[in-house]
C-alpha cells in the first residue's frame, strides 16, 4: 500500500508513463474477432447494460482506445470503461474521502477493509490473494482527498476472483476490532505476554508514517500542501500524524467507512480487452443492487483566496548524509493556481511549468541551480494537479538559512524576464516533441498510468475523457499561440505576477527535532497510560493476548476464490531476435518489435580494464556523461538538442551476474536511448559526439551535477533503506555484491557526499576523463536494438555509421589489453558454443572470475536519524541455472507470505517484510519501516525453522508458485524484449527450462533447499540494519558499527 505523503508524487510518475500506446494481437476468446476498441464504438448513448445507462462513448484515436462513460441508474455510480487491445486488464475504485483531522482515518481505514469481508471473513485476504493469483498488480493508495483500490490481471478467470474480493472489501467490510489495532493503532505491552513491561504505541500505519516523515522531503511537501490550502481537508494529513493517529476511535474508523464508502460516492474504472457487460454485471449484482442512492456530501469546496501572500518557518531533523551540513535549509515560494477540472487549463499550466523549469534550459535551472546557492530544486517543484486547485512551487534546498532572501527575489526577478521575454521557439517546440513521443512510448502499466492520470479530476466531478484528449489540446495550444504570441506570458503574469495566494516556506534543520518529536511521542503516551483505570490496563492486556493469538491462528481460506496450477500456461510468446556484426567484431542484436514507429537503442560497454580506484567514480560519469555537453554543443545546446530529437539519453552501471558461477560476473555501464523512427541519425550523431568527445572541462556546472546527485543520494535513503541494508549484507557473499556496494550502496552515497564537498573538482574530472578512455568505444561492445520490422533495415545502416565513427572497431586483438588476467569469455549467445561470427572473429562476453574468492560473514549496523529500522540479512545459494534456484524461488514466496509477513507485519508492527532471491543467487530477507531491529533478524531464522519443519501443505506451495508466476509471466513492454538474452544472454530456451523446474516444485523439495542452503553453517550470510542507535547492538561484538 501507498503512503498517503506521497502519492502524489507517485502518480506525477505514472503520469510520465501515461501516454504510451500498447499494440496487442486481440485475443479471440475475449473478443472473437473485433478488437475491443472497436467494439465499444458500438455502444449507443442512452443504452441500458446491467443496471447501467451509457452516457458517452469517445473514441481516442491518440491513445488507441475508446472511452465509455456510464452511470448506475440506482446508486448514481459513476463509471469509466476503457476498451483498448491489452490483455493487462485494470479495475479500480475510487471512493472520494475528505478527512477534517490528521487521525489518519482514511489510511487506516485503507488497510482495514482490506482485513475481511462479509462474503470472505478471514483475515487479509488481499494478501492472501497475492499468492492465489496471476496478478499482474494489487495495491490501495491513499490520496489527500480520494482512495483507490486498483488490481490488474492477464487472466480472465483472475480478473473476476479480484473483483469479487475488491467488491467485498471495500463495500462489505468487517471492520473488526482487532484489525484496527493491527494496522492502525494500539496500546500493548512491549512484551504482550509481560503485563510488566511498558505500555508502548504499536500498529502498521503508526510506523508507516514515523517512517514516512523520517524523510524531511515527504515533511515539506506535506507542509507545503496544509498551509497552502489550509481551509478544509489538505489542511490535515490524511496519511495520519503519528502524534494524532492515537486519538482515532475504532468507532469514528466505522462512521467514516459508513459515510465515504458508498457507490454514490464511487467512481468505477475498468480497463483493457475484456467484455464490459461482464464487468457490469459482476459489480452490479455483487455490490451496486445491495445500495440505494445517498447524498454523500463528500465535496471539497474551492479555497477562498489570500489577498496578500503569506510565509511560514517549520523544523526538521538534521540529515547526516547532506553534502553541505552546514546548508540544510529550504525554501520555496508555492502558487495556488485554477480548478483542476479545466482540462485545457491545466494542460496549459502543466506545459508551463515544464518550459519553467525542466532542464538547464529553463529559466528557474539558469537563475536557482546553476547559481549554486542550493543543492537542488526543493522537493515540491513545478505544476501539482493532486488537489482541487492545482499549484505550482519553486525554490532551492540545501541552501544557507541567509540565502533565504536572495533565492526569494531570485524567483520574482525570473518571473518578470519570462514575463518580458517569454520562451524560446525551440523549447515549445522540443516540449511538444516530447509529448509525442510519450504519445507513442509503450509501456506495461497502462492501465494503472490511465487510471490515476484521469484519478483527480474525476474525484472532483471532471470529465476523465477529456483529460484524455491529449493531441487535441495539442492543437488547441498551438493556435491559442498562433492567436497570441504573449499567450503564455499573460499566463505567468496571471498565475504569478499578479496572484496573491503565494506560500513561501522555509524549513530548517533543528538539532534537537528527533529528540523533541520522540518526547512528544512520549507526552502522548503518558496522558494515555495515566487516564486508565486498573480495569483498563488489564483490558489492554488480554487484547493484546487476545490479538496476538487471532494472529497466530491458522486461517481456513477455502473461502476465498484462486487459481489453480492448470491455469498457468505451460510455455509463453517466443521473442526472436536477429544477430548481425558490424566489422566481424560488433554483435547487434535486432529485435523487431511494434514500437509506433520508435526506435530503442541500447549499447553496452565493458569495464574490465579499469583500474578499482575509479571503479566508485563509475556511477557518477553515468551520472553527468550525457549532460556535460559533447562535440561542438555546450551543455545547453546538448540538453535542447536530446529534447528535440530524442526521447532521453542515459547511462547506467551494470553489475550482471553470471549464469552458471556465482564467482563470475560482467561489469560495464548500459547506455540507452529512444527517438522517432525519423530523426535515428540525429539520436546516433549525438551518441557519436558523447562517445568521441564528451566534455569534462566545465568544472562549474559539474559541481552543480555533483551536488544534485548527492543530494538525490541522501533524499533517497528513508524511502528505499531496505534496499540499502540488502546490498550492504550482500557485500561480503559474492565478487559481485562486492561491487554493487561500490555502486549501489551506502559506500556510493558516502563517496558522492565526500565528492560534493570537496573545494574544487578538476581531480575528480580527470578521472572522469580516463573513465571515458577506457569506457567509450566499440571495443568489448554489443548493441541493442528494437524497433519495427520494417525499419530496421535503415536502422541498422545508421547503427553501423555510428559504431564506425567512433574509436576501437577494427584495433588489433593484440592491441586490447584487460587491467585484470582473471577473464573468462562466454559466447554471446547462450545457445552457441563456438560463438565464431563471419571473419572469424570471436564475439563473446567477458566475464570476470574471483575462482580465490571466499565469502564471509559480515553484520553492519549504519546508526542514522530514523525513528524506525530497515533490516536486512542475505543467504549465498546458487546460480539462475542450478535447478535449485526454482526451488529456492519459491521457498522465499512460500515463507514471504505465510510466516514472515504474519510476524513482521502483523505482529511486529513493520511496513512491509519479506523474502526474495534475485539472479544475484543472494537469497534475501528484508523488513521495512519496521519498530524492531534484533528481534526481526530472530523472525528471519525462525522463517527457516519453521520451512525446515515442513510447516506447509502442498496447496500452500502451490499458491507460492502462482505468486512467482505472477511475476515470471508479467508483461513486457516492445522495447524491452529481448533484453534478458542481450544483458544476461538468458534465452527463451533458458526460461522455458526453468519454468518446467518450477512446475515441479513440491513440499519435499523446498523442505530440502532449506536444509541445503538456509540453515547456519549450511551458507555464508551477512547482514545489515539502517535505524536508530541500539543498546543490544552495541553489546553485541558481532556487529560492526558505522
Amino acid at each position: 500500500m501507498v503512503r498517503a505523503a506521497s502519492v502524489s508524487r507517485l502518480w506525477r510518475r505514472l503520469q510520465l508513463q501515461l501516454l504510451t500506446p500498447r499494440s496487442v494481437k486481440s485475443h479471440s476468446w475475449r473478443w472473437n474477432s473485433i478488437s475491443a476498441r472497436e467494439r465499444a464504438t458500438h455502444y449507443v448513448v442512452g443504452e441500458k447494460i446491467h443496471g447501467f445507462t451509457i452516457n458517452q462513448v469517445t473514441a481516442v484515436p491518440d491513445l488507441f482506445l475508446t472511452a465509455v462513460k456510464l452511470s448506475d441508474d440506482n446508486t448514481g455510480a459513476q463509471y469509466l470503461h476503457v476498451a483498448r487491445d491489452d490483455p493487462n486488464n485494470l479495475f479500480s475504485v475510487q471512493l472520494r474521502t475528505t478527512p477534517l483531522n490528521s487521525t489518519g482515518v482514511p489510511h487506516i481505514l485503507e488497510h482495514v477493509v482490506l482485513c475481511g469481508s462479509e462474503k470472505y471473513q478471514v483475515r487479509d485476504p488481499f494478501f492472501k490473494m497475492l499468492t492465489r493469483s496471476l496478478s499482474t498488480f494489487m495495491n490501495a493508495f491513499t490520496a489527500s482527498d480520494y482512495t483507490m483500490y486498483p488490481f490488474s490481471t492477464q487472466n480472465s478467470k483472475d480478473f473476476q476472483n479480484l473483483l469479487s474480493v475488491y467488491l467485498d472489501a471495500v463495500f462489505f467490510p468487517c471492520l473488526r476490532e482487532l484489525d484496527f489495532w493491527q494496522e492502525g493503532w494500539r496500546l500493548e505491552h512491549d512484551t504482550p505476554g509481560d503485563q510488566s513491561s511498558p505500555l508502548v504505541f504499536k500498529g502498521v500505519v503508526f510506523n508507516e508514517m514515523k517512517g514516512v516523515f523520517a524523510n524531511n522531503e515527504n515533511l515539506y511537501a506535506q507542509h507545503v500542501q496544509n498551509k497552502l490550502l489550509p481551509d478544509h481537508t489538505y489542511s490535515v494529513i490524511s496519511g495520519g500524524d503519528p502524534l494524532q493517529i492515537p486519538k482515532l476511535a475504532w468507532e469514528e474508523l466505522k462512521r467514516f467507512h459508513a459515510t465515504h464508502y458508498h457507490p454514490s460516492n464511487a467512481r468505477f474504472f475498468t480497463y483493457g480487452d475484456l467484455p464490459l457487460e461482464q464487468h457490469l454485471k459482476q459489480i452490479q449484482e455483487e455490490a451496486l443492487c445491495k445500495f440505494q442512492r445517498i447524498n454523500p456530501d463528500t465535496s471539497v469546496p474551492t479555497q477562498p483566496r489570500w489577498s496578500e501572500p503569506r510565509e511560514y518557518h517549520v523544523s526538521c531533523g538534521s540529515d547526516s548524509m547532506a553534502p553541505d551540513p552546514a546548508k540544510q535549509t529550504t525554501y520555496s515560494v508555492s502558487y495556488l493556481l485554477g480548478d483542476i477540472t479545466d482540462t485545457y487549463e491545466t494542460f496549459i499550466l502543466s506545459l508551463l511549468s515544464s518550459l519553467l523549469v525542466s532542464g538547464p534550459n529553463s529559466p528557474f535551472y539558469k537563475a536557482l541551480i546553476d547559481a549554486r546557492i542550493g543543492t537542488d530544486f526543493a522537493p515540491v517543484v513545478g505544476y501539482d494537479g493532486s488537489t482541487r486547485e492545482a499549484c505550482f512551487s519553486i525554490g532551492l534546498q540545501g541552501i544557507a538559512e541567509q540565502d533565504v532572501k536572495p533565492v526569494k527575489q531570485i524567483i520574482e526577478k525570473v518571473i518578470d524576464e519570462v514575463i518580458e521575454k517569454g520562451f524560446e521557439e525551440v523549447r515549445i517546440e522540443a516540449l511538444l516533441h516530447k509529448i509525442e513521443i510519450q504519445l507513442k512510448h509503450q509501456t506495461t502499466n497502462f492501465g494503472l498510468a490511465l487510471a490515476s492520470y484521469v484519478a483527480t479530476n474525476w474525484n472532483h466531478d471532471g470529465d476523465p475523457v477529456e483529460v484524455l484528449q491529449i493531441g487535441e489540446k495539442v492543437t488547441r495550444f498551438r493556435q491559442s499561440l498562433k492567436e497570441n504570441p504573449q499567450f503564455l506570458q499573460d499566463k505567468v503574469r496571471h498565475y504569478f505576477k499578479e496572484n496573491p495566494h503565494q506560500l513561501a516556506l522555509s524549513m530548517s534543520p533543528d538539532e534537537s527535532y528527533l529528540e523533541n518529536q520522540g518526547n512528544a511521542e512520549k507526552r502522548t503516551l503518558q496522558e494515555k497510560v495515566n487516564s486508565l483505570s486498573t480495569e483498563e490496563k488489564k483490558e489492554i492486556y488480554e487484547k493484546g493476548l487476545e490479538l496476538i493469538a487471532a494472529q497466530s491462528t491458522p486461517q481456513d481460506v477455502s473461502c476465498l476464490p484462486a487459481l489453480k496450477i492448470s491455469d498457468i500456461p505451460q510455455t509463453f510468446p517466443l521473442t526472436s531476435v536477429e544477430m548481425d556484426y558490424v566489422g566481424g567484431e560488433v554483435p547487434i542484436q535486432y529485435c523487431g518489435q511494434p514500437t509506433n514507429g520508435i526506435v530503442y537503442f541500447r549499447a553496452f560497454t565493458s569495464l574490465n580494464t579499469l583500474p578499482d580506484e575509479l571503479k566508485p567514480y563509475v556511477p557518477l560519469f553515468c551520472s553527468v556523461v550525457t549532460r556535460m555537453g559533447c562535440g561542438n554543443l555546450n551543455y545547453r545546446e546538448q540538453a535542447q538538442q536530446i529534447e528535440l530529437k530524442t526521447g532521453g539519453m542515459s547511462a547506467s552501471p551494470k553489475i550482471l551476474q553470471d549464469n552458471e558461477n556465482l564467482d563470475m560476473y560482467e561489469q560495464g555501464v548500459l547506455f540507452t536511448s529512444l527517438c522517432l523512427d525519423s530523426k535515428l541519425p540525429d539520436m546516433m550523431q549525438l551518441w557519436a559526439d558523447t562517445f568521441n568527445s564528451p566534455h569534462f572541462d566545465d568544472e562549474e556546472h559539474f559541481k552543480v551535477l555533483v551536488m544534485m546527485a548527492a543530494q538525490e543520494l541522501s533524499n533517497g535513503i528513508p524511502d528505499t533503506g531496505h534496499q540499502y541494508a540488502a546490498v550492504r549484507a550482500g557485500k561480503t557473499l559474492t565478487p559481485a555484491g562486492n561491487l554493487q556496494e561500490i555502486f549501489n550502496g551506502l559506500s556510493q552515497v558516502h563517496h558522492m557526499k565526500r565528492i560534493a564537498e570537496m573545494p574544487e573538482l578538476l581531480t575528480v574530472l580527470r578521472k572522469l576523463l580516463r573513465i571515458k578512455m577506457h569506457l567509450m568505444s566499440s571495443e568489448n561492445m554489443r548493441c541493442a536494438v528494437n524497433a519495427t520490422p520494417q525499419e530496421i533495415p535503415e536502422v541498422s545502416k545508421e547503427v553501423e555509421k555510428f559504431l564506425r565513427n567512433i574509436p576501437g572497431l577494427g584495433k588489433k586483438k593484440k592491441e586490447r589489453k584487460l587491467i585484470r588476467s582473471n577473464i573468462i569469455e562466454k559466447p554471446l549467445n547462450p545457445e552457441e558454443v563456438g560463438g565464431d561470427v563471419p571473419g572469424g572473429s570471436r564475439v563473446s562476453r567477458k566475464l570476470v572470475f574471483e575462482p580465490t574468492f571466499k565469502a564471509c560473514q559480515m553484520k553492519t549496523h549504519f546508526q542514522l536519524p530514523f525513528p524506525v529500522n530497515y533490516v536486512s540479512e542475505c543467504i549465498r545459494t546458487v546460480s539462475y541455472t542450478n535447478p535449485d534456484f526454482a526451488r529456492l524461488s519459491v521457498l522465499a514466496r512460500l515463507i514471504t507470505s505465510k510466516f514472515l509477513h504474519r510476524e513482521i507485519r502483523e505482529k511486529g508492527g513493520a511496513y512491509g517484510g519479506g523474502a526474495n532471491l534475485s539472479n544475484s543467487g543472494l537469497f534475501s530477507f528484508y523488513s521495512y519501516r519496521d519498530p524492531n531491529s534484533l528481534e526481526t533478524m530472530s523472525v528471519f531464522r525462525r522463517s527457516i525453522a519453521w520451512a525446515r519443519a515442513g510447516k506447509f501443505t502442498q496447496e500452500d506451495v502451490d499458491e507460492a508458485k502462482l505468486s512467482v508466476f505472477s511475476a515470471v509471466d508479467a508483461p513486457i513492454a516492445p522495447s524491452d524484449k529481448g533484453l534478458d538474452r542481450f544483458l544476461c544472454s538468458i534465452s527463451d530456451d533458458m526460461k522455458l527450462k526453468r519454468r518446467e523446474q518450477l512446475f515441479e516444485v513440491d513440499r519435499d523439495g523446498l523442505i530440502e533447499v532449506t536444509n541445503k542452503y538456509l540453515i547456519a553453517g549450511q551458507s555464508t550470510r551477512g547482514a545489515a540494519i539502517l535505524g536508530p542507535e541500539s543498546d543490544s547492538i552495541k553489546r553485541d561484538p558481532s556487529w560492526v558499527q558505522r
